[in-house]
């Protein structure tokens, strides 16, 4: 399955597939493609974005203050703030994080699915 782009892997593409998971996806995601899609990096404009939320179920949680304040206690393995962002989120609300980032492996406690 290939969406805007992405090659998911076999695993990744199951629990897509599975009606039974409960498929959220941060804000802050949200954020970073608008700002990606406005430096021209992807071609991802908004109504593909929302489509895209639509067709695959996702529900969006918003980036909270709770989330926010995990940032100090956040080791530095990223420079880039929006990686930071879905971390800590991914943190505080103990949940598995979809994503080939290799840093995201070197955070303590965070689960990765690729």
């Amino acid at each position: 399955m290939a969406a805007t782009g992405v090659q998911f892997s076999k695993r990744v593409q199951s629990l897509l597939a599975n009606l039974d998971n409960e498929l959220l996806l941060g804000s802050t995601s949200i954020l970073e493609i608008a700002l990606k899609h406005a430096r021209k990096k992807i071609d991802m404009p908004e109504a593909l974005v929302q489509q895209a939320v639509q067709d695959l179920g996702l529900t969006v949680i918003a980036f909270e203050p709770r989330h926010a304040y995990r940032l100090f206690t956040l080791p530095m393995h990223h420079g880039d703030p929006f990686d930071r962002m879905i971390v800590a989120t991914a943190l505080v609300e103990d949940l598995p994080l979809v994503g080939g980032d290799r840093q995201f492996a070197h955070y303590n406690g965070l689960r990765v699915i690729w």
